[in-house]
């Protein structure tokens, strides 16, 4: 039916109408990327990517419907900077732990990445490269198709949360984290908090060099890497094997 709406991988990269287009979307979204990278999301207007290209703003919409246009652009070209080459072992866990990993790269490399609105189809070609993978890392598991999808699915919002979380933690004055921490073991060890007590007694009984809740300024092993590998193992150990 004509006047559906399509998303921007199914129509031409450049309209029919007006004088020959001068530049391509490969052109665009780098020019978006490298803004992004400099200023944030915020910095990607329309007016400031022609304005990087030397090109009339009017111009960008021979190739683009909009700037959610452009964020699917970009977001599909930074997810080309996933290594999908690595050798699956057959562990599906060990497998998309290590494709985490490996995406939680790009968002750090990437902040802007994080603050893209979440939609559930924003796929284009790499994105469907990546999905395939992890969708053959996980095809020993014994799941239903859709139970596959939705691990996936919950994965990349983990990968998302954990890396706008350590970009933020950097961005965290080392006095108010120190500050922070110390309040922490003080409500526990007031007795106030039963639960939030035995949990820190159970990783101190665990591994006696634990102790209370380490303090992120000082403490060389507080690793933001070794917690989200951790993690995610956790999560993806359930959701993959799940009891029977």
């Amino acid at each position: 039916m004509s006047g559906e709406p399509v998303t921007v991988w199914a129509r031409p990269e450049r309209g029919t109408r007006g004088p020959a287009a001068a530049h391509s979307r490969a052109e665009l979204t780098a020019v978006a990327v490298a803004l992004a990278d400099r200023g944030g999301l915020a910095a990607v207007t329309m007016r400031q990517v022609a304005k990087e290209l030397g090109a009339g703003q009017a111009s960008l919409y021979r190739y683009l419907s909009g700037r959610a246009d452009l964020l699917d652009l970009m977001a599909d070209a930074v997810a080309g900077e996933i290594d999908l080459a690595e050798p699956l072992s057959g562990d599906p866990v060990a497998d998309l732990v290590a494709l985490a990993v490996r995406t939680k790269a790009v968002h750090l490399r990437h902040p802007w990445l994080s603050d893209i609105p979440p939609e559930p189809l924003r796929l284009g070609p790499r994105g469907l490269d990546y999905l395939e993978y992890a969708l053959r890392a996980l095809a020993p598991a014994r799941l239903p198709g859709r139970a596959k999808v939705e691990a996936v699915a919950l994965m990349n919002a983990l990968i998302a949360q954990f890396a706008r979380t350590e970009l933020q933690g950097a961005r965290t004055d080392t006095d108010r984290r120190t500050a922070q921490a110390a309040y922490l073991n003080e409500a526990a060890a007031r007795g106030d908090h039963p639960h939030l007590a035995a949990a820190l007694a159970d990783d101190t009984a665990t591994d006696p060099a634990a102790g209370p809740v380490a303090d992120p300024a000082t403490d060389a092993a507080a690793d933001p890497q070794e917690l989200f590998t951790r993690t995610m193992h956790r999560v993806l150990t359930g959701l993959v094997q799940p009891a029977p």
